[in-house]
């Protein structure tokens, strides 16, 4: 097919033409990624004011010990989500009950609620507030006032559209079911610019034409207001118990054919869902063109369908990577909507909606965060290095990317980008080809380098919104009082790091109103008044660009100066994120990305080396990243000059930008991860060392690290200060019996190096 089939073209359609079509269409937009929803189930209320021949959720309320759940029973459920890993809260029930019992309106009358609906609100606000789920409000067919009420407490809604057909025998006693009213709903939630849920049930009675009717309609109203983030494809099973419960269950034939029909007529950024629970066989839903699995509670049942128990996690992956797909999960929010939260969340979701995904908009997959004492999720086997036994599908792009990169071919923006969105197996496809590339480039050694970090100062005038270091109002007790050593204590400091055997001194610190361009060259002195070996390995493309204006004189004339005085090699920090709309988040007043690049450039030209960084995690997404790697290789092309790619995972705890909620909590594990073997892939044949930063990744992290292309451990970092203020908590140093713990297992010798890694002839202590 050229184009889109119509309604009526469909009906006439092959079924293995459809479905092949219809999944080529969900490859083209969604790839090979399948999405589910960890989620727990709040089932509010259990009455309802419908009759719905189907239907076993709603109860009466002699059947029901009361008539809605209690603040502390919602907030149970959630909290055993939230210990559970779910994001979602899902509040189903029942529609409007207190319109038909008596004890629904004297319940909410004697709790001070005007409606279910006003209730609804309550514990959405309830359980964001006190678990940091976030809700999915499914509470059936809503005026605009209704649904506006619950927009500022539900990160998405929902309802479904069930079907257009009038005076349906499953609906005739259930007034919430007019297909009217459900079409309006629909549109005042487009109007709202509430993401939204939406589906049809297949097999209460209707037809394909009747299906493609309700799916035309929900095709209309997202094409007027882009709301519709998700559509459902639900089939019918008969229950005991129900009016319905002699029906024949919707053919398996029925559903594969109305789900490549979605897939065909719907636009096709749609996501489509089709209820694993619902089907014994999952193969034919995947080939159908859906690309997400719906909400699945490692807590609750699916109260709706409670004898169709959820499949195992374990068991939805297999389905997925069987048939050529990657699981991820996601939020009750699709990324598209995530990453727009301007136009589609409310003021008060958007951190927290922030605050749980990741760089692609998807649910962060586990509690592992840079700094902090969580366990690393095992993504590597640092013991057996085992096959990974996954083909992906025809036309993986990642696995494209790869190939190619087999190849010798030198990845672009759009492949790097392809590579971050690694999942499940392909994350250990990738760890091993930069694996494989480290070994051949690198060999097994791993690399550490004895050195001693002093920041002179924590007092800054430039106001880093990501920086916990420099002395400022919201640091959480963690950075102390301002200070600025004098140089005798510089001085001290040295010699007694070089008594212990350190080759390197780092240094780094805020930019202090009171300096001038001599400042640096001092401490430059300081430094060799105690050891005129010891390599000085200081000051950020910050620090030497202020230098030469305070000064007034040009960047490489000073850093002829400073190099003159016995500076060796300046650290790539203030990099950050080399993309300048991420910059003017991070750091406005800062230099911009060609002001960083020309310092490194200008460094590199008058004999000194440096190195690249990458802060990442807080803000951007995977394009940004690809965008730095490109920009600092094609620097490296030009100059040579750059000795490692050393990754600096975002540590999130004390940092403003995180306190005044406008970050993510830093990198996953998976990011962090793919970070490193990445750039790996990236910079082969240019940049041949990348480092771990053990503060940020902790030694289980690193020793995954270590077996996805990195080759260096950095330094033993003596009183490194910056990352213990952002909330570390990973220590302020490390000697060679603790980096030789950490490579033991790996089976891997651990070699002590100089900052430009050259052999250390006689091993450090340190």
């Amino acid at each position: 097919m050229s184009t889109a089939p119509s309604a009526p073209d469909l009906l006439s359609l092959d079924l293995d033409e459809m479905v092949a079509e219809a999944a080529k269409v969900r490859d083209r937009h969604h790839g090979n990624r399948v999405t589910y929803s960890p989620k727990v189930f709040i089932p509010l209320t259990m009455l309802c004011q419908d009759r719905c021949g189907y239907c076993t959720f709603a109860k009466a309320p002699a059947r029901l010990a009361d008539p809605y759940l209690s603040h502390d029973q919602v907030i149970d459920i959630a909290r055993a989500g939230l210990a559970a890993g779910c994001h979602e809260a899902l509040f189903t029930l029942g529609e409007r009950p207190e319109l038909r019992y008596a004890t629904a309106r004297r319940w909410l009358d004697e709790h001070g609620y005007a409606s279910t609906v006003d209730y609804v609100a309550a514990m959405g606000e309830a359980v964001l507030a006190e678990t940091g789920l976030l809700p999915h409000a499914n509470a059936g067919a809503l005026y605009a006032d209704e649904l506006a009420k619950l927009r500022p407490v539900a990160a998405s809604q929902g309802m479904m559209l069930e079907t257009l057909v009038q005076d349906l025998p499953a609906h005739r006693r259930a007034p919430d079911k007019v297909p009217a009213r459900r079409l309006a709903t629909l549109e005042a939630a487009g109007e709202l610019a509430i993401p939204f849920t939406t589906g049809i049930l297949v097999g209460i009675g209707e037809d394909r034409a009747d299906r493609l009717r309700a799916l035309e309609a929900i095709a209309e109203s997202h094409r007027r207001h882009g709301h519709v983030q998700e559509v459902i494809v639900q089939n019918f099973l008969p229950k005991l118990g129900t009016t319905m419960a002699a029906w024949p269950p919707c053919p398996e034939e029925e559903l594969v054919w109305s789900i490549a029909a979605a897939r065909l007529l719907l636009d096709p950024a749609i996501h489509l869902q089709a209820p694993p629970n619902l089907s014994d066989d999952l193969a034919p839903l995947l080939a159908a063109g859906i690309d997400d699995w719906g909400g699945v509670s490692p807590v609750t049942t699916d109260h709706v369908n409670p004898e169709r128990a959820w499949p195992a996690l374990d068991v939805l992956r297999r389905a997925t990577e069987a048939a050529g797909h990657t699981l991820a999960p996601r939020l009750t929010v699709y990324p598209e909507y995530v990453l727009d939260p301007e136009r589609w969340l409310d003021p008060a979701l958007r951190f927290p909606v922030l605050d749980s995904s990741d760089a692609e908009g998807l649910a962060r997959d586990g509690s592992w965060c840079s700094g902090g004492e969580a366990p690393p999720p095992l993504l590597v086997d640092t013991v057996a290095r085992r096959p990974v036994a996954f083909s992906p599908a025809a036309g993986s792009a990642v696995g494209e990317v790869l190939a190619g990169v087999g190849l010798g071919q030198q990845v672009g923006e759009d492949e790097i980008v392809t590579l971050f969105a690694a999942r499940g197996p392909e994350v250990r496809q990738v760890a091993e080809v930069a694996d494989d590339l480290r070994r051949q480039i690198m060999g097994d050694e791993v690399t550490f380098v004895a050195n001693r970090n002093i920041n002179y100062t924590n007092v800054c005038t430039f106001k880093c919104r990501f920086c916990a270091f420099s002395k400022g109002p919201l640091s959480l007790n963690l950075r102390g009082a301002p200070y600025l050593l004098e140089l005798d204590e510089i001085t001290r400091r040295v010699a007694e790091a070089e008594a212990l055997g350190a080759t390197e001194v780092c240094l780094q610190g805020g930019i202090h109103p009171n300096f001038d361009g001599d400042y640096y060259v001092d401490v430059i002195k300081a430094v060799r008044e105690a050891s005129a070996t010891i390599h000085i390995h200081g000051f950020t493309a910050l620090e030497v660009t202020e230098g030469a204006k305070r000064s007034e004189v040009s960047l490489a004339d000073y850093l002829v100066r400073l190099r003159e005085a016995g500076l060796k090699t300046l650290p790539g920090t203030a990099a950050e994120i080399l993309d300048d709309p991420v910059r003017a988040v991070l750091c406005p007043d800062k230099i911009n990305t060609e002001e960083w690049l020309e310092a490194h450039r200008t460094a590199h030209g008058v004999g000194l080396r440096s190195n690249v960084t990458i802060m990442f995690g807080a803000v951007e997404q995977p394009r940004s990243w690809a965008r730095h790697m490109l920009v600092t290789r094609a620097l490296q092309a030009e100059t040579g000059g750059f000795t490692e790619f050393v990754p600096l995972p975002f540590v999130h705890m004390a940092t403003p930008l995180y306190l005044q909620k406008r970050s993510r909590r830093g990198p996953t594990f998976r990011e962090a991860l793919l970070m490193h073997a990445v750039g790996r892939i990236a910079y082969r044949g240019s940049i041949d060392s990348i480092q771990v930063s053990w503060v940020k990744m902790g030694a289980e992290g690193v020793r995954q690290l270590l077996c996805s292309g990195a080759n260096d451990l950095g330094g033993t970092l003596m009183d490194e200060n910056i990352s213990r203020a952002a909330g570390a908590s990973h220590g302020q140093g490390m000697d060679r019996a603790g980096f030789a713990a950490v490579v033991a297992p790996l089976g891997r010798p651990l070699v002590q190096r100089t900052t430009l890694y050259s052999r250390v002839p006689v091993a450090s202590p340190l």
